[in-house]
Formats: C-alpha cells, structure tokens, sequence
C-alpha cells in the first residue's frame, strides 16, 4: 500500500499543479442539473429529469450510475447520506450507512496485547460493513420519487454501460493501474479490474462488468430483495466465509436506512440544511461557523495568516468536540443541541489568541451537562421545481476493503475503520475516537460525511458536499465563506486550494501552493505547523449554486468531475 500511496501522492502533486489558479466559468441550466464524478453518471440523471423525474429519481439513477463508472467511490457494496429539501418546503436526511455486523465486537482489531493489528479494519474481509447504498437509494425512490419513472427506467443507464462496457478516461486508466497491486491480491478483482494481456489501462480502452451488470438486473426486477436476498445474498454470504468476515445473511435481513432528524442553523443570512449523526458533518459544519461568525471575517484577506490561523484555532475546537461526543445516536446520547448553539460557540472562542497558536494538547472537549438535560464521492442534483439534494457516498478508502465480490462484480467497504478500534487510537484519517464510537453490534460508525443544502430567503442557494475523509467538513465550510464572504462563483469556490486541521494531529495540513511563503512562516512565527497534505490535493467538490436564472454548477478540478444540465 505504501507504493500505490507514493504513486498517488506523486501523480496529484502534478495535477494540481496544472489546475490550482485554473478558474472556468460555472456551467448554466435552465431546467435541472446535476454533478458528480463522472460525466456518465451525470447525464444519467439529467437524463432522468427530462424523462419528468424529479431531483429524487435523478439521485438514484446518478448513484447507481457511480458504481460502474466510478467504483472507486461509487458503490452498491457501501453506504452514504442523502440531506433533500423539497418545493413543497420539508427538508429530510436518510442514513444510509454501513452498518456492524452482529457478530462485531468492540476488540476484534486487537492481538492478544490488546494492541490495534495493522491493516486489519482496512485490508481484510472484517473491514467490511453491511451495505447500506441499495437499500437507502431504493427507499428514498420508494417514498419521495416523482412516481413518473420506474426502477427498470433508473437502473437501466448503469445496466448498459456495465454489461456493454465503457471507454475509461485517462484519469481512470490511471486510477486502474496505481492499484494494479491491490487488485492483484483478490481474484474477483483481478479479474475485471486487470487486463487480460497484463498491459496497463490507456484511455479509450473498454471496461466490461458483466457481473456487475447482472447484480444490477436483479435489483432491477425484484428492487431490495435483488441485492439483500436471493443469489446476490448468497454470494456474498460465500464471500465472507471464504475471507472469514462477519456479515451473515441475518445482517443483510436486519439492515435498513433510517430517517434522521436535519441539523440546522444560520449565518450571515443564510439558513442551513446538513446531515446530523452518525454523520459529524452538519454538527460540526454549523458549530464552526457560528464560531466564525464572531469575528469580523470581511475584514480578513482570503488565505491570509490571520484567516487561515483563525479557522485552524476554531477547526481544533470542533474537533476536539467530535472525538469526544459524536456516534451513532441510536447507541449514545450526542449533545447536538449543545454543540450548534450559538451561546456554546461564543463561549467556545474566548481563549482564542489571534497572536499565538493554541496547542491541541491543552484543547479539550466541551461539557454537555453545563448545556443539556470519510475514497468517497459527492453528488448535487436539482430540477426545475426546485427540489435539491445532496448525496455524499462511500466504501471509505479508494476500492474499500479491496475484496469484490465474486459472481456480483462489486466491492465491499472497509468502514469498520471509522470506528475507534480501540478509544484513542486513530483511524486512517487521523481521527480520534473514544466510546462514544466504539464497535458494536448493528451500529453504524461516526462519518465526516457533509451533504448541506444552503438556503436564501427560504428557497435553495446552494447545494454542496465533497469526499475528502477528515477533510470534508473543512472543505464545505471553506467553499460555503469562500461563496457568502468573498463573493466567488460556485465554480471558483471549489477549485481554489484549500487548507484543513483538525486538533489531531496537531499540524495544518495544506495543499501545494495553497499558501504564500509569507503567510506559511507568519503562521509557523505563531507557533502553528504546516504539513502537505498526504495524498496531494484536499476533496473533490460538486456543487450547484441557484441564481434568478436558472442553475449554475461547480464541478471541481481536482478529479473528472461533471456538470450535466439542461
């Protein structure tokens, strides 16, 4: 793994060199938009909204779209969150993510010394949650769908160009080779995912999943019971007993999305709408920017020290805040009224110095009692009445687990990695975990997934989200002021560079370029540490920002994300 993580630092270095200043003009629709990592999967659902879907029907068709052309990140073996604001004025969150198994236990990562085994909530079958991604997708279609396409019309894009094949991109072509060693180590991937003649992958060649396409078919015809029962059952249920996982065919019966509760909250004018826990996301999205709002931010220079100082000092906060707080509401007690009010937010900044750099060590997490009785891919999406979405999905790191599925032609995450293998210990993201998110039977692990929707005057202004791991939440907020307070286009929101920090470690992790030499040593003057970030360049961010005229997208640079309007 640490070949294919050179590679992949060493080849987005390079890339972002070439797109770092680089500002297009924002794509214009006047009927209905959507972006998202592939221009496949884009068109895919816009090609639904003119069929008369509405955003609900483009999401899904663009979700399972994603998991034959980008199943890097897109996926039908993982899970995700999906935050909707409709004309008629509700708003609603789905929790669509990973799942323990009953068989999980909160040591199972742990040797005899109880000390975390390396690799093995990463890179084994025990990395893998219950999917989520079929289900949630299938029950938003069911409850919020137009009722003007079928489940046949929304598969069949994905069906086509899984059993048929697609010419892969360059990036994709590059993507496919730099895991070449990962692929090797599992037949099923091998097998598609390695050329028969042994030859690198080159754009325009042909990518066939016919396996895929068959899973897909099933859905199609039988919906949930296509991928939780039946054969698709059964070969995963074969998949674990020859990796000695844990998911059995009882975890498959017992797994369905929830409905969670929106969080909400308001800056300069704006009203929010993101996904609360298992996510951390929308919690924390809102408490750093009511801790933000405090402070005269017009007056402070984009990218300058002060700027850039100021929003680590409020990032380390709020994250000290989740490490300690956040999990699975259905298994313990989240303080989310306390943590996006306004009164813990100011009282949160009062041992700010804008002079010095505080230490993460002296950061601790706030008290509830004074206040109360992570590869993975972004897609926005909006039609022509009005009805935004905002979906964040993921199988965790690029390819999940890496085990696909023999016989279904998809992989299985590897989230059981966002939860604390052991309270204290970090993930792979850096990220600190106490009880809070403990491994337990049928919970789902703590996210920094951050699907938002923006709100102006009571109708959508912004639709935005981003992968990233650790780095997503910052990489909202960043886009959000980049908008509200430098005033900049949705598509220069999500290409300028970004800088991220999050208490630990204790160190502002930049992209290349991102900072001028002058404000990197003013800010290591204040006793802060700048670091590059590890794999190059910090999310991939879709958005779409609504004006009097109609949509205008923001597909970021960093990857071969897509714009589709009409």
């Amino acid at each position: 793994m640490k070949k294919i993580e050179c590679k992949k630092i060493f080849w987005t270095i390079v890339f972002l060199c070439l797109i770092q200043y680089s500002h297009a003009e924002p794509e214009y629709a006047k009927n209905g938009m959507v972006v998202s990592a592939s221009r496949l999967a884009s068109d895919a659902g816009v090609n639904i909204l003119k069929k008369g879907g509405n955003a609900i029907d483009a999401a899904v068709a663009t979700g399972f779209t994603l998991a034959v052309t980008h199943p890097q990140a897109g996926n039908i073996g993982g899970g995700g969150f999906l935050v909707a604001h409709m004309a008629y004025g509700e708003s609603f969150s789905l929790d669509f993510r990973e799942m323990a198994p009953s068989m999980a236990h909160r040591d199972m990562y742990l040797d005899d010394s109880s000390n975390v085994v390396p690799g093995l909530s990463l890179y084994s079958h025990l990395a893998a949650g219950t999917p989520g991604s079929v289900d949630g997708l299938l029950r938003i279609w069911r409850d919020h769908g137009s009722g003007n396409i079928s489940l046949r019309q929304l598969l069949l894009p994905a069906i086509q160009l899984a059993e048929r094949g697609f010419s892969i991109s360059y990036g994709f072509a590059r993507v496919l080779n730099i895991f070449h060693d990962f692929f090797i180590n599992d037949n099923g991937a091998k097998a598609v995912f390695i050329k028969k003649n042994g030859e690198p992958w080159r754009a325009g060649d042909k990518l066939v999943q016919r396996d895929l396409a068959r899973t897909l078919k099933l859905i199609s015809r039988k919906g949930r019971a296509g991928f939780y029962d039946g054969k698709t059952a059964q070969l995963i249920k074969r998949e674990m007993a020859e990796g000695n996982g844990f998911i059995t065919k009882e975890d498959l019966d017992n797994y369905h999305s929830v409905y969670r509760t929106v969080v909400t909250g308001n800056f300069r004018g704006l009203d929010f709408i993101s996904m609360g826990p298992p996510s951390s996301g929308g919690v924390l999205l809102i408490q750093m920017l009511n801790m933000l709002e405090q402070y005269p931010l017009d007056t402070l220079g984009w990218n300058s020290s002060d700027y850039i100082h100021l929003l680590t000092e409020i990032e380390r906060r709020a994250y000290a805040d989740r490490a300690e707080h956040m999990g699975d509401p259905d298994f313990w007690e989240v303080p989310v009224s306390m943590l996006v009010s306004k009164e813990y937010a100011f009282e949160r900044i009062q041992n700010i110095s804008m002079e010095k750099a505080t230490k993460s060590s002296v950061v601790k997490a706030g008290d509830p009692l004074a206040y109360e009785s992570r590869e993975t891919t972004h897609y926005s999406v909006i039609d022509k009445n009005g009805n935004a979405v905002s979906v964040t999905t993921t199988l965790n790191t690029g390819f999940g687990c890496g085990v696909l599925v023999e016989g279904a032609g998809f992989f299985l995450n590897n989230e059981m990695d966002d939860f604390s293998a052991k309270p204290g210990s970090p993930n792979i993201f850096g990220l600190i975990g106490n009880e809070a998110n403990a491994i337990q039977p049928y919970k789902r692990p703590l996210s920094s997934m951050t699907p938002t929707i923006v709100l102006k005057n009571g109708e959508p202004f912004l639709i935005i989200g981003t992968p990233g791991g650790s780095t997503i939440i910052t990489t909202v907020m960043q886009i959000i002021l980049n908008v509200a307070i430098h005033g900049m286009d949705i598509q220069e929101a999500v290409s300028v560079p970004r800088v991220h920090s999050q208490w630990l470690p204790d160190a502002i992790i930049v992209e290349q370029r991102s900072l001028s030499k002058d404000v990197e040593q003013n800010l290591i003057n204040r006793g802060h540490i700048i670091r590059p970030y590890r794999w190059g360049t910090i999310g991939q961010a879709n958005g779409i920002m609504i004006g009097e005229k109609g949509f205008y997208g923001g597909a970021d640079p960093r990857g071969e994300n897509a714009t589709e309007g009409y």
